[in-house]
């Protein structure tokens, strides 16, 4: 697969984003034609940026070939593999929420924004969040010549684990953002975005008040005060002039963490949303997590998720149709204490539509469970908040009230 892009589209993309700045307040009116941070994306994910000189010429260092060498062959695996399988079960299983303009909320997500734009690829606005550090703006000229290639393995091995298993270690990803020039989530987002086809228009550090005000940071710095410091990203999907913008917040969304921060007032002004949740470490089985819990129910069109996620007990079937996929082997061992046994017993008498892909923390194929959730009209409605397309009719039987999950993590 040859990595050369002509000039000429990215210069045209890059005019887009100039156009696509004039509809959006959110965006600078002054983004030059090409931008450094579509190429610093660019080349940190082994992709041929613009032919400026200066760019170009990093792309003659051996440790940045070899980079992209190593992202061609991960990448081409990982969606034979995996995304391919996951973007046709997403456009044939959930039709309306692949397709929706909705803004996405993919909580404990950290920096996997990729598959939350497999799941969702038509989302105009995506919102993440998680305790992994953002880290400083990526700029790979700021990379002395001689420490390139470590910094460039460093990546590799930081995202080992999601182009493998699906999902990231949190405590590996802290480790990793330790001490490097291009560390934190941010050169995650920035490959993420760059292999899934994104033009980078800008980015640039944001914060978020006690009233969820969203507040842009000067001169690029980040925010030591607030509780929620983030990044906002605007970009724009190939062959498309419409811009989009993701959000992650570092932050803490457990109930004490949530009390004095205005990240879900912020993400109430985007809803109502699709959701998504997975290898969330069964956080939302606890009475400490309860708050999150409660804004995912009250403002999810389509949610999907693993068994990490929301307990089915939540899911009343007044309010919710239920859908359910794949295998319920149970949790790993390092979460054993989370079994649903009435989950169980459904996935037992049953009979689900089996998945081609692995997902979560079982991520083999044939031993993942992927359940959707989509939100029923109020009674006396004929539509749900925020939905416009048709409703969906019922294709499953909710399962029954769950067994109290533990009171602490294993």
């Amino acid at each position: 697969m040859s990595r050369i892009k002509p000039y000429i589209t990215v210069a045209v993309a890059g005019v887009a984003c100039l156009l696509a700045a004039h509809l959006t307040a959110q965006i600078p009116q002054a983004i030059p034609v090409v931008s450094p941070a579509n190429d610093s994306a660019r080349l940190l994910a082994g992709m041929m940026p613009s032919e400026d000189p200066a760019v170009m010429e990093l792309t003659g260092e051996s440790s940045w070939q070899q980079h992209a060498r190593f992202f061609d062959t991960a990448w081409a695996n990982l969606e034979k593999r995996q995304l391919s399988k996951v973007r046709l079960w997403a456009k044939t299983r959930i039709p309306d929420a692949f397709a929706a303009k909705s803004t996405v909320f993919y909580m404990f997500s950290g920096p996997d924004f990729l598959y939350a734009n497999t799941f969702f690829p038509q989302a105009s606005t995506y919102v993440l969040c998680g305790i992994e550090p953002i880290g400083p703006l990526p700029d790979v000229f700021k990379v002395p010549p001689r420490a390139l290639g470590g910094e460039l393995r460093q990546l590799q091995s930081s995202l080992n684990s999601v182009l493998n298993y699906s999902f990231f270690i949190t405590k590996e990803m802290k480790d990793d953002f330790q001490n490097h020039t291009l560390s934190g989530t941010l050169p995650i987002l920035y490959i993420f975005l760059a292999r899934s086809g994104m033009t980078l228009c800008d980015a640039s550090y944001v914060s978020l008040d006690q009233d969820g005000v969203l507040t842009p940071q000067q001169s690029g710095t980040r925010s030591t005060k607030s509780p929620a410091p983030g990044v906002m990203i605007h970009f724009l999907a190939n062959g498309s002039d419409t811009p989009r913008t993701l959000y992650y917040f570092n932050t803490d969304i457990s109930n004490s963490g949530l009390k004095h921060s205005g990240f879900l007032k912020f993400c109430k002004t985007l809803a109502p949303g699709n959701s998504c949740v997975k290898s969330a470490s069964y956080l939302m089985h606890e009475s400490y997590f309860s708050t999150i819990r409660s804004f995912l129910l009250e403002n999810s069109i389509t949610l999907v998720q693993d068994d990490s996620g929301i307990p089915c007990s939540y899911f009343t079937p007044d309010a919710w149709q239920m859908r359910f996929f794949g295998r319920y082997p149970g949790p790993i061992p390092l979460f054993r204490g989370y079994t649903q046994s009435k989950l169980a017993e459904y996935y037992r008498t049953t009979n689900p539509e089996p998945l081609d892909f692995g997902i979560g923390y079982r991520h083999r194929t044939g031993e993942s469970t992927l359940m959707v959730a989509t939100s029923q009209p109020a009674s006396g409605s004929g539509s749900r908040p925020g939905d416009t397309s048709p409703e969906v009719p019922p294709r499953a039987i909710i399962v029954p009230e769950e067994d109290a999950a533990p009171s602490a993590m294993p």
